[in-house]
């Protein structure tokens, strides 16, 4: 007579991995997966609408603010879209995970989207170098031909 084993076939679990945090004036276009801790000096909404969703007739309000973040090496806009636009407040210390870079009309802009978080976190110790904005840096994509 054969015998079965009734141990349960899951995957293990990956180890979690330490986030590995960089400095604001390391940020390179189209980069992804980025964690940094942050101090928000400006935040302005460019875009408070209400949009109709396509498959109800619910309205649901689209907020877009731009706020000037940054730390000890430099600065860089961040785009905030809707729950997000709350925890930005001028003064307020922030750790973006799972952060991205996109680009807009060739300069620089971090962003957190479905898959990242954004989380208020203690008073930092440092002083925000505000004379290194990387949102002003202008890039251009460029083909080499081999």
């Amino acid at each position: 007579m054969a015998t079965t084993n009734s141990q349960s076939s899951t995957p293990a679990k990956p180890p979690l991995r330490k986030p590995v945090f960089i400095k604001t004036g390391d940020l390179k276009p189209e980069t992804t997966g980025l964690t940094l801790i942050v101090k928000v000096l400006t935040s302005e909404i460019v875009v408070n609408k209400g949009v109709a969703a396509s498959s109800s007739s619910n309205v649901r309000n689209v907020r877009i603010a731009e706020c000037l973040v940054g730390d000890e090496t430099g600065t860089i806009l961040f785009t905030a879209r809707n729950d997000q636009v709350d925890l930005m407040k001028p003064g307020a210390n922030v750790i973006i995970r799972n952060g991205k870079i996109d680009m807009f009309k060739g300069s620089m802009r971090l962003a957190v989207d479905r898959w990242g978080r954004i989380e208020v976190t203690d008073s930092v110790t440092f002083e925000v170098k505000e004379d290194n904005n990387l949102s002003l840096m202008e890039y251009e994509l460029v083909n080499v031909a081999e």
